[in-house]
Protein backbone atom coordinates (compact mmCIF):
# COMPACT_ATOMS: atom_id res chain seq x y z
CA UNK A 1 0.00 0.00 0.00
CA UNK A 2 3.01 2.58 0.65
CA UNK A 3 4.41 1.66 -2.39
CA UNK A 4 1.13 2.31 -4.28
CA UNK A 5 0.89 6.02 -2.58
CA UNK A 6 4.44 6.33 -3.41
CA UNK A 7 4.08 5.39 -7.61
CA UNK A 8 0.67 7.32 -7.01
CA UNK A 9 2.49 10.24 -5.72
CA UNK A 10 5.12 10.12 -8.99
CA UNK A 11 2.40 9.91 -11.75
CA UNK A 12 0.83 12.67 -10.11
CA UNK A 13 4.05 15.20 -10.21
CA UNK A 14 4.46 14.18 -13.99
CA UNK A 15 1.11 14.54 -15.00
CA UNK A 16 1.14 18.23 -13.35
CA UNK A 17 4.17 18.83 -15.01
CA UNK A 18 2.72 18.57 -18.11
CA UNK A 19 -0.38 20.13 -17.54
CA UNK A 20 1.55 23.32 -16.53
CA UNK A 21 4.12 22.49 -19.54
CA UNK A 22 0.51 22.62 -21.45
CA UNK A 23 -0.96 25.53 -20.01
CA UNK A 24 2.38 28.13 -20.44
CA UNK A 25 4.04 26.99 -23.62
CA UNK A 26 2.95 26.42 -26.99
CA UNK A 27 4.87 25.24 -30.24
CA UNK A 28 8.04 23.54 -30.20
CA UNK A 29 9.07 24.66 -26.81
CA UNK A 30 6.28 23.03 -25.63
CA UNK A 31 7.40 19.76 -26.80
CA UNK A 32 10.57 20.55 -26.14
CA UNK A 33 9.79 20.81 -22.44
CA UNK A 34 7.58 17.38 -22.20
CA UNK A 35 10.32 15.52 -23.25
CA UNK A 36 12.91 16.75 -21.17
CA UNK A 37 10.58 16.97 -17.94
CA UNK A 38 9.60 13.15 -18.65
CA UNK A 39 13.50 12.02 -19.27
CA UNK A 40 14.61 13.80 -16.32
CA UNK A 41 11.34 12.52 -14.14
CA UNK A 42 12.02 8.87 -15.39
CA UNK A 43 15.64 8.92 -14.54
CA UNK A 44 15.11 10.25 -11.28
CA UNK A 45 13.09 7.22 -10.22
CA UNK A 46 15.66 4.76 -12.04
CA UNK A 47 18.58 6.56 -10.02
CA UNK A 48 16.54 6.39 -7.06
CA UNK A 49 15.62 2.49 -7.10
CA UNK A 50 19.16 1.61 -7.99
CA UNK A 51 20.74 3.93 -5.74
CA UNK A 52 18.71 2.22 -3.06
CA UNK A 53 19.98 -1.09 -4.07
CA UNK A 54 23.77 -0.26 -3.36
CA UNK A 55 22.83 2.77 -0.54
CA UNK A 56 25.31 1.24 1.60
CA UNK A 57 27.88 2.13 -1.31
CA UNK A 58 26.89 5.88 -1.81
CA UNK A 59 28.40 8.43 0.25
CA UNK A 60 26.68 10.32 2.31
CA UNK A 61 27.14 13.39 0.50
CA UNK A 62 26.02 12.57 -2.73
CA UNK A 63 22.24 10.81 -1.58
CA UNK A 64 22.28 14.37 0.03
CA UNK A 65 22.75 16.36 -3.39
CA UNK A 66 20.80 13.78 -5.37
CA UNK A 67 18.10 13.79 -3.18
CA UNK A 68 17.68 17.59 -2.51
CA UNK A 69 18.16 18.34 -6.81
CA UNK A 70 15.38 15.40 -7.17
CA UNK A 71 12.93 16.45 -4.35
CA UNK A 72 13.08 19.86 -5.68
CA UNK A 73 12.75 19.22 -9.08
CA UNK A 74 10.19 17.08 -8.60
CA UNK A 75 7.87 18.97 -6.20
CA UNK A 76 8.24 23.05 -8.70
CA UNK A 77 6.41 20.85 -10.79
CA UNK A 78 3.83 19.36 -8.82
CA UNK A 79 3.47 22.61 -7.00
CA UNK A 80 3.12 24.52 -10.02
CA UNK A 81 1.09 22.04 -11.49
CA UNK A 82 -1.36 22.54 -8.85
CA UNK A 83 -0.87 26.50 -9.19
CA UNK A 84 -2.11 25.70 -12.62
CA UNK A 85 -5.18 23.88 -11.74
CA UNK A 86 -6.17 26.05 -9.59
CA UNK A 87 -6.30 28.84 -12.29
CA UNK A 88 -7.86 26.61 -14.99
CA UNK A 89 -10.44 25.94 -12.12
CA UNK A 90 -11.28 29.67 -11.24
CA UNK A 91 -11.12 30.52 -14.72
CA UNK A 92 -13.89 28.28 -15.66
CA UNK A 93 -16.02 29.12 -12.77
CA UNK A 94 -15.44 32.74 -13.77
CA UNK A 95 -16.88 32.13 -16.99
CA UNK A 96 -20.13 29.97 -15.64
CA UNK A 97 -21.24 32.61 -14.01
CA UNK A 98 -20.43 35.84 -16.16
CA UNK A 99 -21.72 36.63 -19.71
CA UNK A 100 -19.40 35.53 -22.26
CA UNK A 101 -16.46 37.25 -23.73
CA UNK A 102 -14.74 37.14 -27.38
CA UNK A 103 -12.09 34.57 -27.80
CA UNK A 104 -8.59 36.15 -27.57
CA UNK A 105 -5.60 33.41 -27.67
CA UNK A 106 -3.71 35.81 -25.41
CA UNK A 107 -6.35 35.57 -22.30
CA UNK A 108 -5.46 31.94 -22.11
CA UNK A 109 -2.01 32.98 -20.67
CA UNK A 110 -3.05 36.19 -19.04
CA UNK A 111 -1.31 34.90 -15.75
CA UNK A 112 0.89 33.00 -16.59
CA UNK A 113 3.01 36.38 -17.80
CA UNK A 114 6.70 36.47 -16.08
CA UNK A 115 6.47 32.57 -15.25
CA UNK A 116 4.75 33.24 -11.98
CA UNK A 117 4.05 30.05 -11.48
CA UNK A 118 7.39 28.12 -11.88
CA UNK A 119 8.82 30.86 -10.11
CA UNK A 120 6.58 30.41 -7.47
CA UNK A 121 6.97 27.03 -7.37
CA UNK A 122 10.58 26.68 -7.30
CA UNK A 123 10.38 29.59 -4.13
CA UNK A 124 8.13 27.21 -2.10
CA UNK A 125 10.25 24.00 -3.13
CA UNK A 126 13.50 25.83 -2.07
CA UNK A 127 12.07 27.19 0.76
CA UNK A 128 10.90 23.69 1.78
CA UNK A 129 14.16 21.82 1.38
CA UNK A 130 16.92 24.64 2.19
CA UNK A 131 14.80 26.31 5.33
CA UNK A 132 11.57 24.81 6.88
CA UNK A 133 13.03 21.51 6.89
CA UNK A 134 16.58 22.32 8.92
CA UNK A 135 14.94 24.65 11.18
CA UNK A 136 13.76 23.22 14.49
CA UNK A 137 10.27 24.63 16.21
CA UNK A 138 10.32 24.03 19.96
CA UNK A 139 6.57 23.20 21.15
CA UNK A 140 5.46 23.57 24.48
CA UNK A 141 2.45 21.64 26.53
CA UNK A 142 1.02 21.40 30.12
CA UNK A 143 0.08 18.36 31.26
CA UNK A 144 -2.42 17.94 34.33
CA UNK A 145 -1.83 15.04 35.78
CA UNK A 146 -4.37 13.42 39.31
CA UNK A 147 -2.84 12.92 42.28
CA UNK A 148 0.52 14.29 40.67
CA UNK A 149 2.99 14.09 43.79
CA UNK A 150 4.16 17.86 44.85
CA UNK A 151 7.76 16.89 44.09
CA UNK A 152 6.73 16.24 40.67
CA UNK A 153 4.88 19.45 40.14
CA UNK A 154 6.92 21.14 37.41
CA UNK A 155 8.52 18.06 36.39
CA UNK A 156 10.05 18.55 32.31
CA UNK A 157 10.41 16.04 29.46
CA UNK A 158 11.91 16.87 26.47
CA UNK A 159 11.01 14.55 23.59
CA UNK A 160 12.45 13.62 20.28
CA UNK A 161 11.71 11.17 17.52
CA UNK A 162 12.16 9.76 14.22
CA UNK A 163 16.15 12.02 13.61
CA UNK A 164 17.02 9.07 10.85
CA UNK A 165 20.95 9.42 11.22
CA UNK A 166 22.31 9.33 7.44
CA UNK A 167 22.48 11.49 4.65
CA UNK A 168 19.91 14.22 5.62
CA UNK A 169 20.85 13.83 9.34
CA UNK A 170 24.59 14.35 10.12
CA UNK A 171 25.91 13.37 13.26
CA UNK A 172 27.00 17.37 13.43
CA UNK A 173 23.34 18.20 13.01
CA UNK A 174 22.79 15.57 15.72
CA UNK A 175 25.20 17.08 18.23
CA UNK A 176 23.67 20.16 18.00
CA UNK A 177 20.32 19.36 18.16
CA UNK A 178 21.07 17.76 21.59
CA UNK A 179 22.85 20.89 22.69
CA UNK A 180 19.74 23.09 21.66
CA UNK A 181 17.91 20.41 23.91
CA UNK A 182 20.45 20.63 26.65
CA UNK A 183 19.69 24.65 26.84
CA UNK A 184 15.95 23.87 27.25
CA UNK A 185 16.62 22.83 30.94
CA UNK A 186 14.10 19.11 30.85
CA UNK A 187 14.80 16.77 33.52
CA UNK A 188 14.86 14.39 31.31
CA UNK A 189 14.88 13.35 27.57
CA UNK A 190 12.90 10.83 25.70
CA UNK A 191 13.69 9.51 22.28
CA UNK A 192 11.05 7.54 21.05
CA UNK A 193 12.43 5.45 17.73
CA UNK A 194 13.84 5.59 14.20
CA UNK A 195 17.16 7.78 15.06
CA UNK A 196 19.72 5.06 14.71
CA UNK A 197 18.94 4.40 10.97
CA UNK A 198 22.22 4.31 9.49
CA UNK A 199 24.39 0.96 9.72
CA UNK A 200 27.58 2.80 8.91
CA UNK A 201 27.19 5.80 11.58
CA UNK A 202 25.05 3.79 14.16
CA UNK A 203 27.99 3.14 16.56
CA UNK A 204 28.97 6.89 16.89
CA UNK A 205 25.92 8.04 16.94
CA UNK A 206 24.79 6.06 19.88
CA UNK A 207 27.88 7.27 21.77
CA UNK A 208 27.07 10.97 20.70
CA UNK A 209 23.75 10.59 22.31
CA UNK A 210 25.20 8.42 25.53
CA UNK A 211 27.99 11.28 26.02
CA UNK A 212 24.56 13.59 26.73
CA UNK A 213 22.95 11.35 29.25
CA UNK A 214 24.84 13.53 32.39
CA UNK A 215 23.49 16.47 30.89
CA UNK A 216 20.16 15.81 31.84
CA UNK A 217 19.34 15.24 35.31
CA UNK A 218 17.37 12.16 35.03
CA UNK A 219 18.74 10.83 31.77
CA UNK A 220 18.00 9.87 28.45
CA UNK A 221 15.29 6.99 27.77
CA UNK A 222 14.74 5.02 24.19
CA UNK A 223 12.41 3.06 22.89
CA UNK A 224 13.27 1.59 19.55
CA UNK A 225 11.26 2.40 15.57
CA UNK A 226 11.16 0.58 13.10
CA UNK A 227 13.72 1.56 11.61
CA UNK A 228 16.50 0.06 14.19
CA UNK A 229 14.90 -3.23 13.50
CA UNK A 230 15.73 -2.64 9.50
CA UNK A 231 19.51 -1.78 10.66
CA UNK A 232 20.96 -3.76 12.49
CA UNK A 233 19.00 -4.47 16.21
CA UNK A 234 20.99 -6.79 17.53
CA UNK A 235 24.34 -4.68 16.38
CA UNK A 236 22.36 -1.96 18.16
CA UNK A 237 21.59 -3.55 21.23
CA UNK A 238 24.80 -4.88 21.83
CA UNK A 239 26.37 -0.59 21.24
CA UNK A 240 23.57 0.28 23.60
CA UNK A 241 24.70 -2.39 26.26
CA UNK A 242 27.79 -0.24 26.66
CA UNK A 243 25.99 2.81 27.23
CA UNK A 244 24.00 4.69 30.15
CA UNK A 245 20.76 5.36 27.90
CA UNK A 246 18.09 3.89 29.68
CA UNK A 247 16.98 1.40 26.95
CA UNK A 248 13.88 0.10 27.24
CA UNK A 249 12.21 -2.93 25.32
CA UNK A 250 8.05 -3.53 27.13
CA UNK A 251 10.01 -2.33 30.24
CA UNK A 252 9.71 0.28 32.61
CA UNK A 253 12.40 2.11 34.98
CA UNK A 254 11.16 4.24 38.25
CA UNK A 255 13.07 7.84 37.00
CA UNK A 256 12.31 9.07 40.68
CA UNK A 257 9.42 9.68 43.42
CA UNK A 258 7.12 7.60 41.77
CA UNK A 259 7.26 8.55 38.30
CA UNK A 260 7.81 5.63 35.86
CA UNK A 261 9.05 5.51 32.73
CA UNK A 262 7.32 3.31 30.13
CA UNK A 263 9.18 1.82 26.58
CA UNK A 264 7.46 -0.33 23.84
CA UNK A 265 9.62 -2.46 21.19
CA UNK A 266 7.83 -1.83 18.03
CA UNK A 267 5.30 -4.85 16.83
CA UNK A 268 6.29 -6.73 14.14
CA UNK A 269 2.55 -6.57 12.54
CA UNK A 270 2.46 -3.04 12.53
CA UNK A 271 1.33 -1.20 9.45
CA UNK A 272 3.70 1.23 7.76
CA UNK A 273 0.42 3.82 8.06
CA UNK A 274 -2.87 3.46 9.67
CA UNK A 275 -4.53 -0.12 10.56
CA UNK A 276 -8.28 -1.21 9.50
CA UNK A 277 -8.59 -3.87 6.41
CA UNK A 278 -5.73 -6.01 7.23
CA UNK A 279 -7.71 -8.89 9.34
CA UNK A 280 -6.39 -10.92 10.86
CA UNK A 281 -3.01 -8.74 10.83
CA UNK A 282 -4.69 -6.21 12.75
CA UNK A 283 -6.33 -8.16 15.31
CA UNK A 284 -2.21 -9.59 15.65
CA UNK A 285 -1.06 -5.93 16.07
CA UNK A 286 -3.81 -5.25 18.76
CA UNK A 287 -2.52 -8.16 20.43
CA UNK A 288 0.90 -7.30 19.97
CA UNK A 289 0.54 -3.76 21.23
CA UNK A 290 -1.84 -4.91 24.62
CA UNK A 291 0.92 -7.18 25.15
CA UNK A 292 3.84 -5.31 25.01
CA UNK A 293 2.34 -2.36 27.34
CA UNK A 294 1.09 -5.05 30.14
CA UNK A 295 4.58 -6.35 30.29
CA UNK A 296 5.83 -2.94 30.53
CA UNK A 297 3.62 -2.33 33.42
CA UNK A 298 4.82 -5.25 35.36
CA UNK A 299 6.30 -4.41 38.93
CA UNK A 300 5.02 -1.08 38.40
CA UNK A 301 2.57 -0.12 41.47
CA UNK A 302 -1.01 1.10 41.10
CA UNK A 303 -0.41 4.37 42.02
CA UNK A 304 2.58 5.15 40.30
CA UNK A 305 2.83 8.14 37.27
CA UNK A 306 3.42 6.44 34.09
CA UNK A 307 4.60 7.86 31.13
CA UNK A 308 4.52 5.64 28.23
CA UNK A 309 7.57 5.61 25.50
CA UNK A 310 6.47 4.18 21.93
CA UNK A 311 6.96 4.68 17.91
CA UNK A 312 4.16 3.85 16.61
CA UNK A 313 0.96 6.47 17.43
CA UNK A 314 -1.28 4.03 17.88
CA UNK A 315 -0.13 2.98 21.30
CA UNK A 316 -2.01 6.38 22.45
CA UNK A 317 -5.11 4.14 22.51
CA UNK A 318 -3.11 1.78 24.66
CA UNK A 319 -1.89 4.22 27.25
CA UNK A 320 -5.79 5.34 27.30
CA UNK A 321 -6.92 2.33 28.05
CA UNK A 322 -4.14 1.59 30.74
CA UNK A 323 -4.77 4.82 32.59
CA UNK A 324 -1.45 5.96 32.01
CA UNK A 325 -1.79 10.11 31.77
CA UNK A 326 1.16 10.61 28.67
CA UNK A 327 2.10 8.89 25.72
CA UNK A 328 4.53 10.32 23.62
CA UNK A 329 4.97 8.67 19.86
CA UNK A 330 6.59 9.44 16.71
CA UNK A 331 6.65 7.48 13.21
CA UNK A 332 4.55 9.81 10.88
CA UNK A 333 7.03 12.38 10.66
CA UNK A 334 3.16 14.32 10.64
CA UNK A 335 3.01 13.88 7.09
CA UNK A 336 6.10 16.25 6.39
CA UNK A 337 3.92 18.82 4.24
CA UNK A 338 0.94 20.61 6.42
CA UNK A 339 -1.81 23.48 5.94
CA UNK A 340 -2.63 25.09 8.90
CA UNK A 341 -1.32 22.49 11.27
CA UNK A 342 -2.78 19.74 9.80
CA UNK A 343 -0.94 17.31 7.53
CA UNK A 344 -2.02 17.66 4.30
CA UNK A 345 -2.44 13.52 3.69
CA UNK A 346 -3.82 12.37 6.74
CA UNK A 347 -2.38 8.93 6.32
CA UNK A 348 -2.38 7.66 9.97
CA UNK A 349 -5.44 7.18 13.01
CA UNK A 350 -3.25 9.54 14.38
CA UNK A 351 -0.65 11.77 12.40
CA UNK A 352 0.41 15.13 14.43
CA UNK A 353 -0.03 16.84 17.88
CA UNK A 354 -2.02 16.57 20.87
CA UNK A 355 -5.07 14.18 21.13
CA UNK A 356 -7.16 13.39 24.86
CA UNK A 357 -9.02 10.66 25.77
CA UNK A 358 -11.07 11.78 28.63
CA UNK A 359 -7.82 12.42 31.74
CA UNK A 360 -4.65 10.69 29.04
CA UNK A 361 -2.66 12.73 26.74
CA UNK A 362 -0.78 10.45 23.56
CA UNK A 363 1.27 13.27 21.51
CA UNK A 364 2.46 12.30 18.04
CA UNK A 365 5.37 14.16 17.08
CA UNK A 366 6.19 15.83 13.87
CA UNK A 367 10.15 14.27 14.31
CA UNK A 368 13.33 15.81 13.39
CA UNK A 369 14.57 14.11 10.15
CA UNK A 370 12.49 13.35 6.73
CA UNK A 371 11.57 10.80 4.75
CA UNK A 372 12.65 12.92 1.45
CA UNK A 373 14.65 16.77 2.10
CA UNK A 374 11.52 18.71 2.80
CA UNK A 375 9.16 19.83 4.89
CA UNK A 376 6.45 22.39 4.01
CA UNK A 377 3.79 23.54 7.18
CA UNK A 378 5.08 20.64 9.35
CA UNK A 379 9.14 22.10 10.99
CA UNK A 380 11.42 19.40 12.47
CA UNK A 381 10.63 19.91 16.33
CA UNK A 382 11.33 19.49 20.22
CA UNK A 383 8.80 18.95 22.23
CA UNK A 384 8.45 19.82 26.06
CA UNK A 385 5.82 18.16 28.60
CA UNK A 386 5.67 19.80 32.05
CA UNK A 387 3.78 17.94 34.69
CA UNK A 388 1.55 19.63 36.07
CA UNK A 389 -0.76 18.92 39.12
CA UNK A 390 -4.38 18.63 38.64
CA UNK A 391 -7.41 20.39 40.25
CA UNK A 392 -9.55 17.74 41.82
CA UNK A 393 -12.30 20.07 41.15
Amino acid sequence: MFLIYVFGFLASIIALGLISVSFLLDGRSKRWLYKILIATDLSIVVLTIGGFLIRAEIPNEVVDVFGSFSTVFLLTQFICGGLVLIALIARTIYRKTHKPTPYNPERRKVLAYGLVYPLMALTVSLYGNRIERLSIAERFYEIPVKKLPPELDGFKIAQITDIHIGPYFSLERLEKLLNQIVDGKPDLLAITGDIFDNVMMNPAAIKLVDSYTSKFKHGIYYCHGNHEHHRGITAIENELRRTKINWLVNQSKNVTSNLYILGVDYPPSAPIMSSGGRGDLDKKFEDQKREFVTKALEGVPYDSVCVLLAHHPEFIDDGAEKNIPLTLTGHTHGGQIGIFGYALLPLFKYTRGMFLHEDCYGYVSAGVGSWFPFRLGCPPEIVYFKLTQKNSA
